[in-house]
């Protein structure tokens, strides 16, 4: 993304009691999270903001006659490509995301998944905007990844995307993405168990779209588009290690992946 996203866990951690009854569900973000907290997520949030309308008027007024950048961003496979996918891909995000907010009792992970779900949320916004500008569906029936060429198949091909088995299958359209099986998990969890399931699959889930993100941040004919692929690659690696140290903080790893190769 031109968005960078937060380190949030290790600067929003508090070292008061994290554990969270039923009825705090419902309560204020201020009450849930402190005052400290609070205008972090919110600092973070107009960041966000603020950053996204940069990358919009970049994409109005830096390329020339607005008309004819328009037309040219909406013809190039790699600039639709990147959008569409990515936004598929944050969508499942922003689920898992959710799910955790809403089931966990630890408040670092809790923030953790409302920065991810905020800012993959925004992202895809932006994503959804630009196809609306290029005047180019947000859907068509091309095959996932089929953009990014003999790249794109091979990665369409790694092993390592579900827990269960190798290749895409059972809702898992894209490499690093869950299963509906192991959605419905997630669903099931609570606590710690929930805590680290969401974890491990939001690290395999960041590792699956960097192929994506790679590929759009060099090939993609737009420059407000390469630099947004940039900006989410870097933020989404710093978010791995974050995370990969919150799960040995519980004692836990995240689970097996193997990297496309192609």
């Amino acid at each position: 993304m031109s968005t960078p996203t937060s380190e949030s866990a290790p600067g929003l951690h508090e070292d008061n009691d994290t554990r969270v009854g039923p009825a705090d569900r419902n309560s204020s973000i201020l009450t849930r999270w402190g005052s400290r907290g609070t205008a972090i997520v919110l600092g973070l949030g107009a960041l966000v903001m603020v950053l996204i309308g940069a990358s919009v008027g970049l994409a109005l007024g830096n390329s020339g006659p607005q008309t004819m950048s328009i037309s040219a961003d909406g013809k190039d496979v790699v600039n639709t490509g990147f959008a569409r996918d990515m936004i598929v891909h944050h969508n499942q995000g922003v689920l898992m995301a959710h799910i955790a907010e809403l089931d966990s009792s630890d408040k670092e992970v809790r923030l953790t998944a409302y920065d991810i779900e905020y800012t993959q949320t925004s992202q895809i916004g932006t994503m959804q905007g630009w196809l609306d500008l290029w005047g180019v569906p947000r859907l068509n029936s091309d095959a996932h990844m089929s953009w990014m060429g003999s790249v794109g198949m091979a990665d369409m091909n790694v092993v390592g995307t579900s827990t269960a088995s190798s290749g895409l299958s059972d809702g898992a359209v894209m490499p690093g993405m869950a299963t509906d099986a192991e959605i419905t998990k997630l669903e099931g969890l609570k606590g710690s168990a929930s805590d680290i399931f969401f974890l491990q699959l939001m690290i395999r889930h960041h590792h699956g779209g960097a192929a994506m993100m790679t590929y759009a941040a060099t090939h993609a004919a737009s420059p407000v588009v390469q630099n947004f692929a940039s900006k989410m690659l870097e933020s989404q690696e710093s978010e791995i290690g974050v995370m990969t140290g919150m799960l040995a903080a519980r004692g836990a790893k995240p689970l097996a992946y193997t990297a496309p190769t192609g």
